[in-house]
């Protein structure tokens, strides 16, 4: 999850900043997306149709799931084998890990995180919608619109995933009827739209059949959408970083103090969002020391400009005091605090509770932090905000109250995916604890649990 595993490929339709040797073509040739779906809607044998008729199978991975479904007697091959890898999910026919798949088309790249849809994996779905760009949400036709379709769409508005496709499979167990896609789209997006995700794409398919997935489906001729892959080799994704601030979290300094850069003091790291030219002015944060971008070297040569996502290394004018952890910031520059209120999922066995002691690691720095206060967690199911008096359990979604040793830089999650992500973790012995998102989440949408119910005590 954060700290933050976006591509080193620049993404978007924008225009290129000047100097982006990519272009545009290029900044449109990777999408990430995340595939998610209740028990039995069919998601694994959707992501193997898509894999199977993209022609992204390798022969030998078909011939062994044919012949592992005519050992269970299917006369077809089982394309749900090609995406549940682990004996587990074979057995039981479900998803338990998040499985990452590869593949590509002549117009696009494609990450594809593949999660599972069981209640008790929704930290799995966190961390694998936490980096995509696109998350596909199945739905069965004959079911609808069920708790476990909203808990997924309010995992996709709380990670701010850009974009969100339903996908409503088995549309031939309904008879390809029309009025039965259009009552799921309109109660899903308007869902949707309570939690503040800003755009649905809906999509009549039949993974089993192959409708809609790749290829347009002359049964459901009602209809003029795209197909599930056209959407995905289309849809615009990415931001252009000439309208992000800029965010440099250093990595490492260097000081070669060798005859030939005697005096050379660079700082290294991978440029988070914005556009950052030499010439520039920064403030280095947490301290607050302003000064001016010197020169920008990149692969061993000098350059005027870096775009998100760059690696680079940055040399400042001044010679100011800069460390592993500090931020290089432009634009609107955020002030760094020691308390810190942020909407977390919590990924451990091991509950989290007021009192813990943890590491909070933000980009590249950690601090040490105290969970002072965890004022709710969220029911996802029904929105609602109830009492956290025993703590944030695996898989609880809420907000929690941190103070820090150190003072953060943090941007609010929903102005910067990058910046505002941080992860908590257990200062004994390494483990990864809870995913964090700087400030409030799913706006208006959450309201007080009802008198007389488990909640009614939080206030």
């Amino acid at each position: 999850m954060p700290t933050d595993l976006h591509s080193d490929s620049p993404a978007g339709k924008s225009p290129a900043p000047a100097g982006n040797p990519f272009g545009e073509a290029a900044a449109t040739a990777l999408l990430r997306f995340a595939t998610a779906g209740s028990v039995d809607d069919g998601k694994s044998t959707l992501v193997g149709r898509l894999l199977h008729d993209s022609k992204s199978v390798l022969a030998d991975q078909l011939e062994a799931v044919e012949h592992a479904s005519r050992r269970r007697g299917q006369d077809a091959p089982d394309l749900a084998l090609l995406t549940d890898g682990l004996r587990a999910e074979r057995e039981q026919g479900i998803t338990i890990d998040v499985a990452y798949r590869y593949f590509a088309t002549p117009r696009r790249r494609f990450i594809l995180a593949d999660t599972p849809g069981h209640v008790q994996y929704t930290r799995n779905m966190v961390t694998g919608a936490s980096t995509a760009e696109l998350a596909v949400v199945l739905v069965d036709a004959r079911n609808g619109v069920v708790e476990q379709t909203r808990r997924h769409a309010a995992v996709a508005a709380l990670l701010r995933v850009p974009h969100v496709v339903l996908a409503v499979n088995k549309m031939d167990l309904v008879e390809y009827a029309e009025p039965v896609f259009a009552a799921i789209a309109g109660e899903f997006t308007a869902y949707a739209a309570s939690l503040g995700v800003p755009e649905v794409t809906a999509i009549p398919i039949s993974a089993l059949a192959g409708d809609n997935v790749v290829e347009p489906s002359a049964r459901m001729d009602w209809y003029g959408g795209p197909t599930l892959l056209e959407h995905l080799e289309t849809v615009p994704v990415g931001t252009d970083p000439a309208a992000e601030p800029v965010r440099f979290p250093v990595q490492y300094v260097i000081r070669p103090q060798s005859e030939e850069h005697r005096d050379y003091r660079g700082y290294a790291g991978r440029l988070a969002s914005g556009v950052l030219r030499t010439g520039d002015t920064v403030t280095v944060l947490p301290s607050g020391i302003t000064t001016t971008v010197a020169g920008i070297d990149a692969l061993g040569k000098e350059t005027d400009v870096a775009w998100a996502p760059q690696s680079v290394t940055v040399r400042l004018t001044d010679d100011v005091d800069v460390s592993r952890g500090d931020l290089i910031a432009a634009g609107a520059v955020p002030e760094p605090v020691r308390d810190v209120e942020a909407t977390v999922c919590h990924l451990h066995e091991r509950p989290l509770r007021v009192g813990d002691r943890v590491l909070l690691k933000h980009t590249t720095r950690t601090v040490r932090a105290l969970v002072k206060d965890i004022p709710y967690r969220v029911d996802i199911d029904g929105l609602e905000r109830r009492a956290a008096a025993e703590g944030l359990s695996v898989n609880d979604i809420g907000t929690v109250v941190l103070r820090t040793a150190e003072p953060l830089a943090l941007d609010a999650y929903a102005d910067n995916r990058h910046t505002g992500s941080f992860l908590l973790i257990d200062p004994a012995d390494g483990t990864t604890l809870t995913a964090g998102m700087a400030g409030g989440a799913f706006g208006s949408a959450l309201r007080d649990a009802q008198d007389g119910d488990e909640g009614e005590d939080w206030v």
